[in-house]
């Protein structure tokens, strides 16, 4: 296997034109940018689907997962027909699994968890970090200690990397989750809903700091084992 030439881009693409046509072209560098929604709305997904479109842009990435191992996360991510394997070989794509069963479950714990995330995040060479997810250290974080590490995580992004974010919806309630998604530069919301006899995932674009026209932007998908995301025409989701 030869090494391929890294020529960087941009634009973070998720490698799929439909979704980045909905996100007005793709993430903007130097951001931070929240995945937020419900169980089983794609979270994840997205998030690999960003990976995948990164990596193929030649980023390096730092992968923080508290829901995979390293193996599980590749065989996720092969089984959605995103082969990265060569990538995390070639050392492109750094996996770090969060394994949280025998720490101390304490808000001070949690605290001194969270910082030790920010200052390796601050010390990796990888331009772009994904966390999968944020949601289990809320409920041993204040309010106050989340939107610590919220905002060493944007002085990161202004010191040049790109971080993405995940999070269940149900994590805290509408007020304080209006105070976290404020410090976010982009805001992607994933829903389930019903179209006749099926569920689809629906993204939303509530808001891309820096690019035009994308607020409110939908774009509906549905994912299959075996074969990955597929995007579905807004005229088939709304039969």
């Amino acid at each position: 296997m030869a090494e391929v030439i890294r020529k960087k881009v941009d634009v973070i693409s998720t490698g799929n034109s439909e979704i980045d046509k909905g996100l007005g072209g793709g993430m903007p560098p130097k951001s931070l940018t929240l995945i937020e929604g419900e169980n089983d709305t794609g979270k994840s997904v997205m998030l690999q689907q960003f990976t995948w479109g990164a990596l193929r842009q030649y980023h390096n990435i730092a992968y923080y997962t508290t829901e995979n191992t390293t193996k599980s996360f590749l065989s996720q991510m092969g089984s959605l027909s995103l082969d990265v394997s060569d990538h995390f070989a070639w050392g492109y794509l750094k996996i770090y699994p969060l394994q949280l069963e025998e720490i101390e479950w304490s808000e001070d714990q949690m605290r001194k968890m969270l910082h030790l995330i920010s200052t390796h995040i601050n010390k990796s060479k990888e331009e772009i970090v994904m966390i999968d997810s944020l949601t289990v250290f809320t409920t041993y974080s204040t309010e106050n200690d989340i939107m610590d590490f919220l905002t060493d995580c944007k002085f990161i992004c202004d010191g040049g990397k790109t971080l993405f974010i995940t999070l269940h919806k149900h994590a805290y309630e509408e007020d304080a989750l209006v105070r976290i998604r404020s410090i976010f530069d982009g805001h992607i919301v994933l829903l389930k809903e019903q179209v006749g006899d099926r569920f689809i995932n629906v993204l939303q674009v509530s808001k891309v700091r820096g690019a035009t026209k994308t607020t409110g932007n939908i774009v509906s998908f549905e994912v299959h084992p075996g074969f990955g995301l597929r995007v579905i025409p807004i005229t088939q989701a709304q039969l």
